[in-house]
């Protein structure tokens, strides 16, 4: 807790540099401005509003729960040509074909996750789980993600996500994929199954739990107050939990995200998203050494306005952070489970 040293990451076979000590250093770097209060609940001028025109023309719904269209400006295309021919080893090029869509939470956008009721939150788990389904039935990798705040360069205020379908592996997918599949073949047992079982036995990085699932900052964790959300049983993919999975899904998604907001009394920024097993053509094959799990990156290091930047030696060495991850999960383990608003 007050040396530095080193720790390994199993599921990235990587290190991070753990430098508690500098914690206490004072600062005088960037400062951020915190996230605007008085979103307003509805906005023709927003094009993610029921009623809005976007960008391509198109008119929205008057959706009143979830509301999922092709995204706008889509990083994959189906139809993409292939790349021409590489002359040499040191210039390669492949395929990338595919799909993103957005998925809006709620149609009022000052309304984020961890305000939403239990019946809302599950209904975007529902939708997570169809849309992973649909398009998982072709495309081998579907990554459902959502970049909360400005912070996290979102673009627009109003509760949303992506999902974006490719016809390849990405590199987060192909590495937890080897790693994976290597501590099954070494221990017999999923690598993040027995790490649910080993963090909810010691509690020191645990922060909430229910009946199915438990919020830990992991002993690895990179960013300052980063969790892992994770299945007590074994389960491959979003799509395969049942019903009262999801109803314990949605209850403990927003006790973590309550928690956010109250560290500091902010509605807090973050990256999430899921992975679980690949899906396409992996749907028929051996994918026992995966186990579903959401990853959760929030930036903010002492207070609404300090963030952590990886820059300098995290992009030229290796990551690291001065905040323990055990003293990030007693602070967030501390706060009370009803919303500062």
């Amino acid at each position: 807790a007050e040396h530095q040293h080193a720790r390994y990451n199993p599921l990235r076979d990587d290190w991070v540099l753990v430098s508690a000590h500098r914690v206490k250093r004072p600062w005088q770097g960037q400062l951020e401005k915190p996230p605007p209060e008085d979103v307003p609940r509805w906005d023709p001028s927003n094009p993610l509003c029921p009623g809005a025109t976007r960008a391509n023309g198109e008119v929205n719904p008057q959706y009143e729960g979830t509301f999922v269209f092709p995204n706008d400006f889509p990083a994959l295309q189906p139809d993409a040509p292939e790349p021409d021919d590489s002359d040499h080893p040191l210039f390669r090029a492949a395929p990338a074909r595919g799909v993103c869509k957005v998925m809006c939470f709620h149609p009022w956008s000052d309304l984020t996750l961890p305000l939403m009721s239990l019946p809302e939150i599950r209904a975007v788990i529902d939708a997570w789980a169809e849309l992973a389904t649909e398009l998982g039935a072709s495309y081998p990798w579907v990554q459902i993600f959502e970049n909360k705040g400005a912070m996290m360069g979102c673009s627009n205020p109003h509760p949303h996500c992506q999902v974006w379908a490719s016809s390849f592996l990405p590199n987060e997918a192909c590495l937890e994929d080897r790693t994976q599949r290597q501590h099954l073949r070494q221990h017999g047992m999923p690598m993040l199954l027995e790490y649910a079982e080993q963090e909810a036995r010691r509690k020191e990085r645990l922060v909430v739990e229910n009946a199915d699932w438990l919020v830990v900052v992991p002993y690895w964790a990179t960013w300052p107050y980063q969790t892992l959300l994770l299945p007590r049983r074994h389960v491959c993919r979003l799509q395969d939990i049942s019903d009262s999975e999801r109803d314990n899904l949605a209850s403990i998604m927003q006790r973590l995200l309550i928690k956010y907001d109250n560290l500091f009394e902010v509605s807090f920024p973050y990256s999430m998203g899921w992975h679980g097993a690949p899906t396409g053509p992996y749907l028929e094959e051996d994918c026992r050494h995966w186990q579903l799990h959401a990853h959760y990156y929030p930036p903010l290091l002492r207070s609404a306005t300090v963030r952590k930047f990886m820059v300098g030696y995290e992009m030229l060495a290796q990551a690291q952070r001065d905040l323990t991850p055990e003293q990030a999960a007693e602070r967030l383990r501390s706060l009370p489970e009803v919303h500062y608003k």
